[in-house]
């Protein structure tokens, strides 16, 4: 029950700080400028979208190495 609050309470601060990403360069930036709001916001979720792969991977591996070294006392 308490880490279902403590993930609740979580999950519900990530979305008060929540912010719009700028997640492109500058060359990118003045290309999405040039092509008009809809292909600038296409371009900008693709970004984000192709950012979640490796995020995903390395979480994961994080998550399996705290997880197999909870139960390992020094």
């Amino acid at each position: 029950m308490k880490k279902l609050v403590y993930i609740t309470v979580l999950f519900f601060i990530v979305l008060l700080v929540w912010s719009n990403a700028g997640a492109q360069c500058s060359v990118c930036t003045k290309t999405a400028l040039q092509l008009g709001e809809k292909p600038a916001t296409g371009l900008n979720r693709a970004i984000l979208y192709l950012m979640l792969a490796p995020f995903t991977i390395v979480g994961f591996i994080g998550y399996r190495l705290w997880r197999g070294n909870k139960g390992v006392k020094e």
